[in-house]
Order: C-alpha cells, then structure tokens, then sequence
C-alpha cells in the first residue's frame, strides 16, 4: 500500500535552498517546475541530496537543450516535459523520463529539443497558414483536438470562432513534427521574427546563444528594421561577476546558425523581466528597446 501528499512550502514561493531541503526531506518528491525554476536549481551551488527526488515535471516555457542536459547531470533521469494549454488542460505533449534518459537514440538531442508526443486523448497536426496539412519537418502553426480541448471561452464567441476551426483548436504556437511524431515548438506566431522574408524564429537563436560559458541567460525579439522589416535583437544577462565577449559571442553564433538570423544588436541587463510563474515578459523587452542603449554589430 502507498500514500502521498501534497507539500505547500512555508516560503509561500519558490525558495531554492527550501526546494532542497524539501527534496532531502521527503522520500519520492515530485514537483512541477517552470525552466526558470531549474535553472535556478542548477545554479544554486551549495551543497545537495537528490536521492530522494523522483521527478521534475517542468512545462509553461522553452528549457534549452542545455539546461536539459545540466539537469540530467545533476539530478539524472528525473526530468519530464508536459506541454500544454489552457484551452487544452490535461496537456498536449508529453516528453517521458525516459525519453529524456535514452541516450542511445540517435534523435536524442533533438528530442530533448521537443515537447514529445502527443498524448492518447489529443491529435496534433501542423498547418500553414491557409491552413493546408504539413508534412513531418515543415514548420507551421500547431493544430490539436480531443475530448480535452475546450468547447469555447465563455460569454465570448468571436473569440472562440477565431480559434476553434472545423473541430481543431488553433494553439498560436509555431512547431514542426519530425517522423516519429515529436513536435518541436518554435516559437509564438506573434513573436516570430520576419526579416528579409524568412522567419527566424526567436528560440534557435537563443538556444545558440545559451551555449556561451559567460551568458546566464537570453531572450530574442525583432525590432522594426526599414530595409529588413525586422532585425535580431538580442537581450543577455551575463553570468555573475563577468562581462560577455562580444567577438566570442558573435563567433559562435557565425558558428552555429546562418548568418542572416545572427543578432544585429545586444541588449545586457542585470536580468530578464517575467512574470510570476517564470515566463519571460518580451512585450516589457519591446518597451525596454525602444529606450536604446545596444551594441550594433553590423
């Protein structure tokens, strides 16, 4: 026989000493964590027991490939991803803990880029924006329907109208389905960069720019650009104490991704603006370019 019980911390909020102290505490913890609630984890550097952890569900936001595998080496294979709405409440996608430990696979990085597969009560698909089907690897808006997605928002019905189409639910989110039917997200529609016609999508820069020993963390937006439409802005927290190389930032990124989608200005602050479950704010970042203050790099 087993039993278990739900833990409300006496902080009242996410305290990282207390998360651990909880984990040494309690035997077979699990919890729901946002990215930036692990990332707060892996940067805390006194010293832990995690044996008694069982899992970390994280969802509500992009956890970076490296983030990922900084949390596998740290707490093992402990990690699931759920992605979701709450248009579609019990969750579209699921990337398994085991999924995240196979590393055998040979999609095994990718796959810890995605959100996983879609749930038994869901079908997803992707559609462009005539909504014609997509094949496996073309990147489009994110599709789902099932007995869990919502029959519309109450008291509103133009709203509902818009999203709800023949059945599907239109998520708003951009993602491409690979053959075996992961789906990895891109980014929001609204925040998909458009610069001399092709889309950049904000998460592959900033999934680059992560990869930089000196930068904490990073968010990506477009700016208003009269020759491009739009250019690649770049906002970098550097890590405690150090300032970032500009050559050896730009380097990589010439390294890693196409010259066209590099960032033309960098923004560093002291931290990212979110919200209180850890989402990084990019409408506040818009306001925060508009008062200048970048490095132009070409």
């Amino acid at each position: 026989m087993q039993a278990s019980c739900h833990i409300i911390p006496q902080s009242g909020g996410f305290d990282v000493a207390e998360v651990y102290a909880l984990i040494e505490n309690w035997p077979g913890l699990t919890f729901f964590a946002a990215p930036t609630m692990v990332k707060r984890l892996l940067n805390h550097s006194g010293d832990t027991d995690t044996r008694n952890l069982k899992t970390i569900i994280y969802g509500g936001g992009p956890m970076y490939v490296e983030d990922c595998l900084a949390g596998l080496k740290r707490f093992g294979p402990k990690l699931a991803q759920l992605y979701g709405q709450g248009e579609s409440p019990m969750t579209i996608t699921a990337l398994s803990s085991y999924m995240h430990a196979d590393k055998n696979h040979p999609r095994w990085r990718d796959r810890l880029a995605s959100v996983g597969i879609a749930q038994s009560a869901v079908e997803i698909r992707i559609v462009n924006s005539r909504g014609t089907l997509l094949p496996s690897g073309e990147v489009g808006e994110v599709l789902v329907r099932g007995d869990t997605v919502m029959s519309g928002y109450w008291g509103n019905p133009e709203a509902s109208a818009e999203v709800l189409r023949d059945g599907w639910l239109h998520t708003g989110d951009y993602g491409v389905l690979d053959e075996d039917g992961f789906l990895t997200l891109k980014d929001r529609s609204k925040d998909v960069i458009i610069s001399g016609g092709t889309n950049i999508y904000p998460r592959e820069v900033e999934e680059v720019i992560i990869m930089h020993p000196d930068v904490r963390e990073v968010s990506v937006i477009g700016r208003t650009d009269r020759e491009w439409g739009e250019s690649v802005v770049a906002f970098v927290v550097p890590q405690s104490g150090l300032a970032v190389d500009i050559a050896s930032l730009e380097k990589l990124c010439l390294k890693k991704m196409a010259r066209f989608k590099r960032p033309k200005y960098y923004r560093f602050i002291e931290k990212l603006p979110k919200n209180n479950y850890g989402k990084v704010l990019k409408t506040t970042l818009r306001e925060l370019d508009l008062a200048g203050g970048d490095i132009d790099l070409h």
